[in-house]
């Protein structure tokens, strides 16, 4: 018995996947980047909401008076948090705004990821889950399978030998996510940016490592067409993208460094 989240999710990408792998003359590669820039096409509207929300906190976090509160209120938390709040209601800026579009989009990028590995199905098992998730009204779907995993010297139902696609997924990754991540004037939440961007590059590229490299490619497409809305949507700082210092400890201010060296 289908669930809800077969019928809703994986099984119309799965078989638009194979309906896009017909028509572009039976290429697995040319599907899965029509299907991946089909999702993110389909999800735009909402990385341009979280872009634009995440410019407004940005700026807010930038502007003097939460620079103000940050300093007047520095050793009572409690009550930074309170200030903080007011300035949020204030400039009508909702800290999760920026989180909620990537919420929603979550299932759409778990259903595409799911639907490229059915349908690089190899094995009798895999073969006969994939068999259950094919619309019957398609014609000739069943044909096509199994699909052609060959594509110039991988097989894509299985990890690069060369490790080539793994370093563009981890050079994309990296680069898509120095563009989304705003520039902070305030030292601790810039590193902890740069950790998670770093923590996220290195997570991904060890992933491509051990999954098939199909999904190197839907990875490296999806990266590529974020960094383009991106740069459409709102101008990139490519001096600091390119910045390639990294501290494990955030920078503090001067006032505390010379307040520490006055009690010294």
């Amino acid at each position: 018995m289908l669930n809800l989240w077969d019928l809703l999710i994986l099984q119309p990408m799965l078989n638009g996947l194979l309906m896009l792998y017909q028509l572009l003359f039976n290429n697995l590669t040319l599907a899965i980047t029509a299907l991946t820039v089909l999702m993110r096409a389909i999800t735009f509207p909402l990385t341009y909401q979280q872009q634009k929300a995440s410019k407004k906190l940005m700026e807010l976090q930038q502007s003097d008076a939460w620079k103000k509160i940050q300093e007047k209120y520095a050793k009572e938390r409690d009550k930074l948090s309170q200030e903080q709040m007011k300035l949020y209601q204030e400039a009508g800026v909702n800290p999760l705004a920026s989180c909620l579009p990537l919420l929603i989009q979550f299932p759409v990028l778990i259903g595409l990821y799911q639907a490229i590995t059915q349908a690089m199905a190899a094995s009798p098992n895999q073969l006969l889950d994939l068999s259950r998730h094919l619309y019957k009204f398609l014609p000739n779907v069943a044909g096509i399978i199994p699909l052609n995993n060959q594509f110039l010297w991988l097989n894509l139902g299985l990890p690069d030998p060369y490790y080539i696609l793994p370093l563009v997924v981890v050079a994309t990754t990296w680069l898509q996510s120095k563009i989304m991540t705003p520039v902070s004037a305030d030292p601790k939440a810039a590193q902890t940016s740069q950790t998670m961007a770093l923590t996220t590059t290195v997570m991904v590229g060890y992933f491509s490592l051990q999954f098939p490299s199909g999904l190197s490619i839907y990875w490296i497409v999806g990266n590529i067409i974020g960094i383009i809305q991106q740069a459409l949507t709102s101008p990139v700082d490519w001096k600091n993208v390119f910045n390639f210092r990294f501290s494990l400890f955030p920078a503090q201010p001067a006032e505390e460094v010379k307040g520490k060296r006055k009690k010294k």
